[in-house]
C-alpha cells in the first residue's frame, strides 16, 4: 500500500447545499403539533418520547426539563451559527449557557417543553439541526478538527463525514435500530478522531493512487469497554457508504440484540458472530439488490473551500511580546502549525465545555477577524479557531484573552473532560462537573507540573456510561454510591492507563477495583500522580507505566480512603456531600432514554 496526501481537489462547492444537514420545516411544524397534542394530554408519553428523541428533544432528571442536542457535523460552525447558538442560550437556557460536548455537538439544558419548538425553529433558520441527535439512530458523525489542514492527513475527510451524515440522515434503515450508532473518521493512522472506540470509523488512505478508507466496527464504551475490529483494510471511497449500509442493515435485523437494551450496541454483535462471520455477512448483503443502486456522492459531499476564504497578511499585527511567560505557554501549548504556510490551529481550552451567552458572539467576532469565520469543535469539548496567520496570534491571543478564553494546556492534565452528570442527566450518579472543578483547582495548586505528567489526560463521567470518555484517559473517574456508616457516600472508581489521543493508539485503562469517595478525589489523584513520579523508569509515559507496574499497589492506596469514611456528623459530613452540593447524598436515578 503507498500512502500519501492526494492535493488535487475532486469536488467543487455546491450552493444548493449551503447547510451541512437538510432542514425540514414541515418537520418542525409537525413537532409542533405532538408537543401539543402530548401537552393536552392526546399523546402516549412513551410514543411521544420516541418521537421528540430523533428530533433531538431528550429528557432531564427535573421534571417538565429538556435537553436540546444541536447535531454538527465534523463540529463544524461558522460565525453566523455563533452568533444564533448565543441567542440561543439568552433566550432558552435558564443558565445561559450552552455546553459543548465529547460528540461535537452543542447541548442546552433545562429547557421547558413548550420552548422547544421555537428553539428548533431558530437553529433551522440558521442551518443548524437536532434531527436524529438522539435515539436508536446514527448520532453526530465526529472528525478530527485538523481535518484538510493536517500534516499527517491522507486527504481530508471532511465532506466525507458530512456526505455520510446526510447519506443516513432520514433512512428508514436507521430510523430505529436495535441501538445508535456513533461514526468516526479519520484523515490518517494517527488516528486523532479515535475510531476505535466508535460503533463505525474511517481512517483515509491511499492506495494506488486511489482515495479509500480502511472500515472498523464493532467499538464503544459504557459499561463494556471494547475497541472496533477491522472490516475491512481498504475501500475505495465511491464505494464506503454502500459498505456502511451493509453493516447498518445488518446490524438492523439483529433479533438477538433487541432483547436488551444494555447488550444492544453493535459491539455486541459483532462478539457474539466473530469478525470473521461478521465481514462475511456483509461481503453477501452487498450481493443484494439494493447495493446495485447509484449513490452520488458528489451530491452528498459539503465542500466548504475555507482557504479561499483565509485571512490575507494583516496589514498590521502586533509582534509577539518577549519574554511573556504565560503568552510562549499558551503557544506551546494551544497552537499547532497547519500543513499551509504560515496558517495556524488555535484551541480553545473552554472550561467543563461551557460557553455562557455573552461569549458565543464574540467568539464569532474573532472568527470572523481571524479565523475566515468558521470554527470547529472537539472530542475534548473545545474550540478550535482554523486559519490564523503567524502573524496575528498575538492578537488572536489578546482577543480570547479579553473574553476568557486565552487558557493554556489544552489536552493537558489540567484539560480535564467530564460529562453533565447529576447536574441534568437522568442516569447520572455523581456531579461529575462538581469534581471537573475540584480536581482543576487541585491542579493549579501544584504549580508547573512535571513534563511527562503534563501531557496525561483526566476524563470523569457522572455514571459507568463514558459520556466522558473514562475509560480512554490517562486517569478515568466514573460516578459511583459508596456504603459509609452514616448512609449513602457519593463516590468514584477510577481507570488508569488509558489512551485517546496520545500517540500508541486508543486504549482502555486498567480498572482499580477500589471506590473512593467523591469529596476525596483530588487526594486520590494526587496520590496516583506521586507514585508515578517515583516509580516510573526514565521517559516512561503513564499508560506504559500503568501497563508494566499494574494497579494492584493503587488499589491498596485507595482502598484506605474508602475504610476512614467516618459516621454521619458534623466533622464528616462533607464527605457525605457531593461536590458543589449543600445537602446530603442521596442516589437518584432515573430511567435513560438513549436507549428508548
Amino acid at each position: 500500500m503507498t500512502t500519501g496526501r492526494v492535493e488535487t481537489k475532486d469536488w467543487t462547492p455546491n450552493p444548493d447545499n449551503a447547510y451541512v444537514l437538510k432542514i425540514d420545516g414541515p418537520e418542525i411544524a409537525n413537532y409542533e403539533d405532538q408537543v401539543k397534542l402530548f401537552q393536552s394530554g392526546e399523546k402516549d408519553e412513551v410514543e411521544f418520547l420516541r418521537f421528540r428523541l430523533r428530533q433531538g428533544v431528550y429528557g432531564q432528571r427535573q421534571p417538565d426539563a429538556q435537553m436540546i442536542r444541536v447535531k454538527l457535523p465534523f463540529g463544524g460552525i461558522t460565525a453566523d451559527q455563533l452568533d444564533v447558538l448565543g441567542e440561543i442560550s439568552e433566550k432558552f437556557a435558564p443558565l445561559k449557557k450552552g455546553h459543548l460536548t465529547t460528540r461535537e455537538n452543542v447541548q442546552y439544558h433545562h429547557v421547558p417543553i413548550g420552548e422547544t419548538t421555537d428553539l428548533l425553529r431558530l437553529l433551522g433558520d440558521a442551518g443548524m439541526s437536532t434531527r436524529e441527535a438522539c435515539g436508536n439512530v446514527v448520532r453526530n458523525v465526529v472528525a478530527a478538527p485538523s481535518a484538510g489542514v493536517s500534516r499527517d492527513e491522507a486527504f481530508d475527510v471532511t465532506p466525507y463525514s458530512a456526505a455520510y451524515a446526510r447519506y443516513f440522515l432520514r433512512h428508514p434503515t436507521t430510523q430505529n435500530m436495535p441501538r445508535k450508532s456513533k461514526v468516526a473518521f479519520s484523515g490518517s493512522e494517527k488516528d486523532e478522531a479515535m475510531v476505535l472506540m466508535h460503533d463505525v470509523g474511517m481512517i483515509a488512505r491511499i492506495r494506488d493512487g486511489k482515495r479509500g478508507f480502511k472500515i472498523v466496527v464493532g467499538g464503544g464504551l459504557s459499561t463494556n469497554a471494547i475497541m472496533a475490529k477491522t472490516l475491512s483494510e481498504f475501500v475505495l471511497v465511491e464505494d464506503f457508504i454502500t459498505h456502511c449500509e451493509a453493516v447498518l442493515r445488518i446490524f438492523n435485523r439483529q433479533d438477538e440484540e433487541r432483547k436488551s437494551i444494555a447488550k444492544a450496541r453493535i459491539k455486541f454483535t459483532i462478539a457474539r458472530l466473530g469478525i470473521e462471520t461478521f465481514r462475511e455477512m456483509v461481503e453477501e448483503e452487498l450481493k443484494g439488490d439494493w447495493a446495485r443502486k447509484e449513490i452520488d456522492l458528489e451530491s452528498l459531499m459539503f465542500v466548504d473551500d475555507e482557504e479561499a476564504d483565509a485571512p490575507g497578511v494583516p496589514p498590521s499585527a502586533t509582534a509577539e511580546p518577549t519574554g511573556d511567560a504565560a503568552y510562549d505557554n499558551w503557544k506551546r501549548t494551544n497552537v499547532d502549525a497547519q500543513r499551509q504556510d504560515g496558517f495556524n490551529m488555535v484551541y480553545i481550552r473552554v472550561e467543563r465545555g461551557d460557553i455562557y451567552a455573552n461569549q458565543w458572539s464574540q467568539l464569532a467576532d474573532i472568527a470572523r477577524e481571524f479565523a475566515g469565520g468558521r470554527v470547529r469543535i472537539d472530542q475534548q469539548q473545545n474550540l478550535v479557531f482554523r486559519w490564523i496567520r503567524t502573524e496575528s496570534l498575538f492578537d488572536i491571543y489578546t482577543a480570547l484573552g479579553a473574553i476568557g478564553f486565552s487558557v493554556a494546556g489544552r489536552e493537558t492534565i489540567r484539560d480535564v473532560v467530564t460529562c453533565p452528570g447529576t447536574d441534568s442527566c437522568k442516569l447520572g450518579i455523581t456531579s461529575s462537573m462538581g469534581l471537573n472543578k475540584a480536581l482543576g483547582e487541585a491542579l493549579d495548586g501544584m504549580g508547573d507540573l512535571d513534563p511527562l505528567v503534563e501531557k496525561m489526560h483526566i476524563k470523569a463521567s457522572g455514571c459507568p456510561n463514558s459520556c466522558g470518555q473514562h475509560h480512554i484517559a490517562s486517569i478515568g473517574f466514573h460516578g459511583a454510591v459508596m456504603k459509609g456508616p452514616g448512609g449513602q457516600v457519593p463516590a468514584y472508581e477510577l481507570f488508569l492507563g488509558g489512551r485517546s489521543t496520545e500517540e500508541g493508539g486508543t486504549k482502555v485503562g486498567a480498572r482499580v477495583k477500589a471506590r473512593i469517595p467523591a469529596k476525596r478525589a483530588p487526594e486520590a489523584l494526587k496520590s496516583v500522580l506521586d507514585t508515578y513520579m517515583a516509580e516510573r523508569n526514565d521517559g516512561e509515559e503513564f499508560a506504559d507505566f500503568i501497563e508494566r507496574f499494574g494497579v494492584t499497589r493503587f488499589e491498596e492506596q485507595l482502598g484506605k480512603l474508602k475504610a476512614e469514611v467516618g459516621p454521619l456528623d458534623r466533622d464528616n459530613i462533607q464527605t457525605y456531600m457531593d461536590w458543589g452540593k449543600t445537602v446530603v447524598y442521596k442516589l437518584e436515578r432515573g430511567e435513560g432514554e438513549c436507549a428508548v
